[in-house]
């Protein structure tokens, strides 16, 4: 019934509107005036309208900033994230004034030189002059912009030092997933063709990639399956279905034999720098320290994301198949920003800032940052450089639980050593996986 009341109203004053059009069509030919011809009275009371108008607008935009312009986002919690913010202050007083100098031009010359009778307009069609001002001025801004802006760019992105704590953050539809560097601050190599279900980041050991050799070969889709299968003469095929397992047998045969060099390349010294990272679920927490540089890598899974951390003012796409990177050091803790912004609730975030599905809005990450007593606390409980089992089981280093949780059925590698499929490794805490 509302609608209809509503629809009722607005197509009543369409009809209003179009009667008095009507009405003054009406008058202007009694009158005996042309429709072309417009009464100076009309013209005064447009420009009039149009400072009103201006007035009105200048004040509307002023209350909206004052309101809203600063979307609650609170201080920079970082010194690069502050300068971030001056950048793009600076940004916002060249734009708020080349908009009130262009608009109050056009609306004040409008009001200025309206028509008057027997006043004719002059003639100016060109000035190189101002051509060149209004050409090479904005040239000049626009350099001044660009240039700062590739420098905060570039002092973001560039390497960090040698006491930056190296971090990698992996992303995936929907949520990411944290790789801390172990107590020697290296992350471990990868290679996505080592990807499988008990090696989500593709982390590269000797055994991973004898693992995923294994898997290949003698998993039931592997090589030699479908090699007994296309030989055996009591399975008949059509000719679709034989082409299609012909040609996925090439490509895991073509596969099969970048492993294998992979393997012959691989230095086994380098097993160490994955098995000391520290890996948390997805969805878990980002905890970062009062005062320490991070340098941030970034690798996609599936498509692309945007890694935002709103309050540190940093923000990097994600892209597959490559390796992105930015650092910042946080020096407000969560503690205190929550004192800042007078609210008990409040925590750092990380966020995705790509549409990048149907469930993008749920692509969040906690981030706590802590002092420097709280965050030794706490990195003592989840990192492991001993030998005691009992922490190692509580840690979340990357573990290599091949040797102790092995299937009964696992398949025997073509070489004759050990190997299992897609069990050579585990992203899981050891208590989860480990067998007494």
């Amino acid at each position: 019934m509302v609608k209809l009341f509503i629809l009722l109203i607005i197509v009543l004053g369409a009809i209003a509107i179009a009667q008095v059009v009507r009405s003054y069509e009406l008058s202007s030919k009694l009158n005996g005036r042309r429709e072309e011809e417009i009464p100076n009275r009309d013209n005064k009371l447009n420009a009039n309208l149009l400072l009103v108008f201006m007035l009105f607008m200048f004040a509307s935009f002023i209350w909206m900033m004052a309101k809203y312009g600063w979307t609650g986002r609170g201080e920079a919690a970082t010194q690069a994230g502050r300068d971030t913010d001056w950048l793009f202050n600076l940004n916002f007083v060249i734009i708020i004034s080349v908009f009130f100098l262009t608009n109050f031009l056009l609306f004040f010359f409008a009001w200025k030189y309206v028509r008057k009778p027997g006043v004719k307009a002059y003639w100016f069609p060109h000035d190189n002059r101002l051509e060149l001002a209004w050409t090479v001025t904005p040239a000049i801004v626009l350099a001044i912009i660009i240039i700062l802006g590739l420098k905060s760019w570039s002092n973001q992105t560039s390497a960090s030092s040698n006491e930056a704590v190296r971090i990698e953050l992996f992303s995936k539809q929907f949520d990411w997933t944290v790789r801390m560097s172990g107590n020697d601050n290296q992350l471990g190599y990868f290679d996505y063709k080592l990807t499988n279900e008990n090696n989500p980041l593709a982390l590269m050991t000797t055994m991973s990639i004898q693992n995923a050799i294994d898997s290949m070969e003698n998993s039931a889709s592997g090589v030699k399956a479908l090699e007994a299968k296309l030989n055996d003469r009591k399975l008949m095929f059509d000719p679709e279905t034989h082409a299609l397992m012909v040609k996925d047998l090439a490509g895991k045969e073509r596969f099969l034999r970048m492993l294998y060099q992979m393997k012959a390349n691989h230095n086994p010294k380098m097993d160490k720098r994955a098995y000391d990272d520290i890996v948390f679920s997805g969805g878990d927490t980002l905890y970062l320290c009062e005062g320490q540089e991070y340098e941030f890598n970034f690798r996609a899974k599936d498509v692309i994301h945007s890694a935002f951390f709103p309050h540190f003012r940093q923000q990097i796409n994600t892209v597959p198949g490559m390796t992105t990177r930015m650092k910042f050091t946080p020096d407000v803790t969560t503690k205190e920003m929550k004192k800042k912004m007078n609210d008990e609730n409040f925590n750092y975030v990380l966020m995705c800032n790509k549409i990048c599905g149907s469930s993008h809005y749920k692509m969040k990450l906690m981030v706590v940052v802590l002092d420097k007593a709280a965050y030794k606390a706490w990195y003592n409980k989840v990192s492991y450089s001993g030998k005691d089992k009992d922490k190692l089981a509580a840690s979340k280093v990357w573990k290599n639980t091949y040797a102790l949780t092995k299937p009964a059925d696992a398949p025997k590698p073509a070489d004759g050593g050990t190997g299992s499929d897609s069990t050579a490794v585990a992203l899981v805490p050891a208590a989860d996986t480990t067998k007494k």
